[in-house]
């Protein structure tokens, strides 16, 4: 695996011990979740609805082992008491970004098994 991927294999195989039907489970999951996570993030109207949303999408990134989402996900997180409506749109089109990376890597990663 190379540490630009946007899924970290090694890391989620530390946890699905080389299930392959597991991991693949998980992140069958995650990439349900991952809209419905976007979405809300997207709808957030108060600081508490954006700091939850991007904390979600925060810590089921790190558990798949998708670094560069979550590692934007915490920035986003950082701005909920921001006023800086500039920043929060930018770190959206930053996570629509990974997370469609994210998507289309997984899905060419299982494509056929």
């Amino acid at each position: 695996m190379h540490s630009t991927d946007p899924i970290d294999f090694e890391h989620l195989r530390r946890y699905t011990f080389g299930d392959q039907a597991l991991e693949k489970e998980i992140l069958g999951l995650f990439l349900t979740q991952l809209p419905e996570t976007m979405a809300l993030l997207k709808a957030a109207t108060s600081e508490r609805d954006w700091k939850i949303a991007a904390h979600t999408l925060k810590g089921s990134s790190r558990a798949v082992g998708a670094a560069r989402l979550a590692d934007i996900a915490q920035m986003a997180e950082s701005l909920a008491a921001s006023p800086d409506q500039a920043a929060k749109d930018d770190a959206l089109l930053q996570l629509e970004a990974a997370a469609a990376e994210a998507r289309t890597f997984i899905e060419n990663t299982y494509q056929g098994r």
